[in-house]
């Protein structure tokens, strides 16, 4: 079976042309934000748009596609009016994926903002049963992000994750995203053989690895616990390149859609490592 390898590709200028731009750098696979990850809403979605996207991406073969949510939205919130308009940002985006003919909306699982973990986690099962709900009949589904564990945000324990799952009236269409860069810094020690397992033993025995549908594939610039957020190039960070090579050859792993989240410091810096990923899988 051929790698599924992406990345996260712009859609500035429209998002009918993110499926060229992903198949000029080589993917079959890819992720985007159909709106502007740090502002609300302005305008509805371009139904042109929609329909040049969903042409340009079976040219292109682009499959599956994830869409990525705003970082403003927090379904994890304390704050009664973020709280609902997180869930009313979240339905639009989950009915514009399906006109876009996206497979996946990928969620991080928000801020608790102090409010403590358990009632942080029983807002976002509440959000998600709601959000669910108001978007019965979709073929959408919602992937849960682990988190690096700065501050006060949730998922940097695949306990979350499970808590949530239990708390859900449907979970059919909600899975799991893994983002080694976030699992190194919450603590999973992903430059050892020892490490990588340890995660994988917490994944099958909080979630069940059949609910693992994407892996976010990034080094780490940050160390391994320091709960910092900081994506590096692959091979380029603590992970590094051993670590790498174990990740995207792992017999469990190795057939999931892989999306880099790396920095994109320069022009040819996806293209770079894009390479870097399909060398070391070919070893």
């Amino acid at each position: 079976m051929p790698m599924l390898l992406g990345a996260h590709i712009s859609a500035a200028g429209g998002v009918s042309l993110v499926p060229g731009r992903a198949a000029e750098l080589g993917c079959n696979t890819a992720q985007f934000f159909s709106r502007s990850p740090q502002s609300w809403r302005s305008r509805a979605l371009d139904l042109s748009q929609a329909a040049g996207f969903r042409k340009a991406r079976a040219q292109n073969g682009i499959t599956p596609v994830f869409i990525h949510i705003s970082y403003l939205i927090n379904l994890a919130s304390a704050d009664k009016k973020l709280f609902l308009s997180s869930v009313e940002a979240f339905v639009e985006d989950m009915r514009d994926a399906e006109v876009l003919g996206a497979d996946y909306i990928v969620s991080h699982m928000g801020c608790h903002k102090g409010a403590g973990e358990a009632a942080g986690l029983a807002r976002f099962a509440d959000a998600l049963n709601t959000i669910i709900k108001k978007t019965a009949g979709s073929s959408v589904g919602i992937l849960l992000e682990n988190s690096a564990g700065s501050g006060n945000c949730l998922g940097y324990d695949f306990s979350h994750q499970r808590r949530v799952l239990e708390a859900l009236e449907d979970t059919g269409r909600v899975g799991i995203c893994l983002d080694t860069a976030h699992a190194f810094a919450s603590g999973y020690d992903l430059f050892t053989a020892s490490g990588l397992a340890k995660l994988l033993k917490e994944i099958k025995d909080q979630t069940g690895t059949e609910k693992l549908r994407l892996v976010h594939l990034n080094d780490s610039r940050s160390s391994c616990g320091s709960r910092v957020d900081a994506h590096e190039h692959i091979g380029k960070g603590r992970i590094g390149l051993v670590g790498m090579r174990r990740i995207v050859n792992h017999p469990f792993l190795k057939d999931l859609p892989f999306i880099l989240e790396t920095p994109k410091d320069g022009g040819r810096a996806d293209a770079i490592n894009l390479s870097t990923v399909k060398e070391l899988r070919g070893r």
